[in-house]
């Protein structure tokens, strides 16, 4: 079954001078413009297209490679605004419509949001929208507490930030939980914290100490071996250096260096850290 707005692998009907046909069963034969041609692609060879709307309406398809599939969630800038509504660059000539429909609230040109991408079923068109809300779960009834997750960052309340759980759920940071800045379309790495009674989510940037200190002194010996034995990274360095290298922060570094220097596995001294 061929998906419009997604990735799709088709098969080559005939080649003509416009271009290549494909086999795009109930949309029937799909051009793939010359300019994508390869002198390589033969008919009955398979190729991996996206298949989208192009300037005209037409189902068209292009191996260019969008920022987002219908059913996925990014952040992208408008690049134009119009009596149909606001226009985004995703990645493919044809600029991406939000409706005003689907519409938090007025979106400005030069601004960027994340949007989650469907498929217009009145129109049979690919649009997008940031009432994610509306497309996304809010329940956490499939999640376990300190599972790890990806998140992608993309409002913030008055409790602290909210985001996009794995591209299917929204979640919540809470402000005074997190000890590093968080920025609109910033893919973080995170934890389910816990499921509320209500089903919502609270997350976490990184585990309790007392959960991950065993995973972090194996990270530091590991970036020890990985640098001769030597690291300059040490209790009194900046706390974003400390992030950056270890995703912890300063505090749980500290005591994973402690633990490494009573388990003699470490030395530490004014400026560095080495491996005994």
């Amino acid at each position: 079954m061929t998906e419009l707005g997604r990735y799709n692998r088709l098969r080559i009907v005939k080649r003509t001078d416009i271009g290549m046909f494909l086999d795009g069963d109930e949309f029937g034969e799909i051009l793939l413009p010359r300019k994508y041609v390869l002198d390589s692609m033969r008919p009955d060879d398979e190729v991996e297209v996206f298949i989208y709307n192009d300037s005209e309406d037409r189902i068209v398809a292009t191996t260019l490679k969008p920022r987002a599939q219908v059913g996925e969630c990014a952040y992208l800038k408008v690049v134009s605004t119009g009596k149909f509504g606001a226009f985004l660059d995703w990645g493919l000539p044809k600029d991406l419509l939000v409706p005003f429909s689907e519409q938090q609230k007025p979106m400005q040109k030069g601004y960027s949001y994340t949007v989650y991408l469907f498929v217009d079923q009145t129109t049979q068109r690919i649009a997008a929208s940031t009432r994610l809300e509306d497309y996304l779960s809010m329940d956490g009834s499939g999640f376990n507490p300190r599972q790890a997750v990806d998140c992608l960052i993309y409002g913030k309340s008055d409790l602290g930030f909210k985001a996009v759980i794995n591209g299917t759920h929204l979640g919540q940071f809470y402000s005074n939980e997190t000890f590093q800045p968080l920025h609109y379309g910033e893919t973080v790495s995170a934890y389910i914290k816990q499921i509320r009674e209500d089903g919502r989510i609270d997350l976490m940037l990184q585990l309790p100490s007392h959960l991950g200190r065993d995973q972090l002194g194996e990270a530091i010996v590991s970036h020890l071996q990985q640098n001769q034995g030597v690291s300059t990274l040490t209790d009194k360095s900046p706390p974003d250096e400390i992030y950056r290298t270890f995703g912890v922060s300063k505090a749980n570094y500290k005591k994973a260096l402690g633990r490494l220097y009573k388990q003699r596995t470490i030395a530490i001294e004014k400026h560095r850290i080495t491996l005994l």
